[in-house]
């Protein structure tokens, strides 16, 4: 998971995405955001035509954002956007959708921001029209923010769209999701944490009568081959974004190869079906090789 609005270059990304290509990681996402928050000055590539332009030169994973605020964009635009990245793809994009949370991008975009009860209400709203603009009928919509008279998006998406919301299990994520998304996600928790919120998802579902939500986590990520090499990478980030936590601390992946696959199979065990890997250091594309090459395996064997 790469927070493109930290200056990513399109070689970076094109170098990025053949390393998770090569490597055998099952996919590519990216945050969707316009502002840089880590000291970024090369700004940021549009999260949705970058996912579109690397579907093209891509051939396995899957690409897709963590997360699309709805605060950003009209939903039928979203829906179209998607649609179009689909097509590129084969049917291997992915949209993740959320509330929106950065006052300051939103004003220096001139994108409105208004409070979370009415951002949370949006988001909803967004999700059910962009759900039903994928079904191929025509449909209206009159709802508190939108309105579509006579709507009948075509062409659909090719396969179906895995529809993740990210949040903090609370209920102005959870329901909306329980009625139209597969996969809740949530950022930056520990294993114990993780379970905890992957049951009240399970439990809302149940509630409503269906199938449980896929359960996907999105935490930080420093792997180096021996401690020398998770000093290095560590120390660079820290310069970047702050101190880390040691390898075995609350929350993200961190530390050697061995203390890695260790973390992760703590996570599976917590019942995290999927976990996106954040990586700040998006020159580092030999991180990613290493996950392929030493981590993959190992939690494969």
């Amino acid at each position: 998971m790469i927070e493109g609005q930290e200056g990513v270059t399109w070689e970076q990304w094109v170098a990025l995405a053949r390393a998770c290509e090569d490597g055998g990681l099952d996919g590519l996402f990216r945050s969707d955001h316009y502002s840089g928050f880590f000291g970024g000055d090369g700004g940021s590539l549009d999260a949705w035509a970058t996912l579109s332009a690397l579907a093209a030169v891509t051939e396995r994973i899957q690409l897709g954002t963590l997360v699309s605020p709805a605060t950003f964009r009209h939903p039928s635009v979203l829906a179209r956007m998607v649609v179009t990245a689909s097509h590129v793809s084969g049917g291997r994009v992915e949209l993740g959708l959320g509330a929106g949370w950065n006052e300051h991008e939103h004003r220096a975009h001139g994108f409105p921001f208004a409070p979370m009860a009415e951002r949370l209400s949006l988001f909803a709203e967004q999700l059910e029209i962009i759900r039903r603009s994928w079904d191929g009928e025509p449909f209206e919509h009159r709802g508190q923010h939108y309105t579509l008279e006579g709507a009948h998006p075509l062409p659909r998406p090719v396969g179906h769209v895995n529809v993740i919301v990210g949040g903090a299990a609370k209920p102005g994520t959870v329901g909306p999701a329980v009625r139209f998304a597969d996969e809740y996600n949530t950022a930056f928790v520990a294993p114990p944490a993780a379970a905890e919120r992957r049951a009240a998802v399970a439990e809302a579902c149940a509630g409503a009568g269906r199938a449980p939500l896929a359960f996907s986590v999105m935490t930080g990520c420093v792997i180096g081959e021996d401690e020398a090499a998770y000093a290095r990478r560590r120390d660079r980030l820290a310069a970047l974004a702050g101190e880390l936590e040691a390898p075995g601390g609350d929350t993200g992946v961190h530390g050697t190869v061995e203390q890695a696959v260790e973390r992760l199979r703590e996570y599976a065990a917590a019942g995290v079906d999927r976990i996106m890997l954040q990586h700040l250091l998006t020159d580092d594309v030999e991180m990613v090789e290493l996950i392929g090459r030493e981590v993959i395996p190992r939690l494969d064997a």
